[in-house]
């Protein structure tokens, strides 16, 4: 029989930096929004821009140049779902979903997980994803 494993809860910094007032600490994010927030930051991470972990993020900017179809649509669901297999253990993943958006130029991305070892339902994270030129 397997061990199910159970979390004590999640901390983060704030990407903000701001200061708390009351003890002039860095504002911190709890549970189910830092890991919202390290699944987000995985996606948006290129490779070779973390420090001592050059494979660490997704190359999904390589794929926003190209001509928004379906294929494309593949082809980010994909790199999406293995750089949160790859580097977030805390999430199971349960669905990303990629729909290109042909009058907007951008593609729409749901990713549905669950948090391992905290008794919540599943979550899901939308974005959009826009190329930056």
């Amino acid at each position: 029989m397997p061990l199910e494993r159970v979390s004590q809860g999640f901390r983060d910094l704030s990407m903000s930096f701001q200061d708390n007032p009351l003890n002039n600490d860095l504002i911190g994010i709890k549970d189910a929004n830092a890991i919202a927030r390290s699944v987000k930051n995985i996606v948006f991470t290129l490779p070779g821009e973390k420090f001592f972990n050059p494979d660490f993020g997704s190359n999904i900017t390589a794929s926003l140049f190209e001509n928004i179809d379906e294929f494309s649509a593949l082809t980010i669901r994909d790199e999406i779902r293995n750089s949160i297999e790859n580097y977030e253990p805390r999430v199971k993943l349960i669905d990303v979903t990629v729909e290109p958006e042909y009058d907007d130029y951008n593609f729409n991305v749901i990713v549905q997980y669950e948090i391992i070892g905290v008794n919540i339902p599943p979550q899901q994270l939308e974005f959009a994803l826009l190329s930056a030129r």
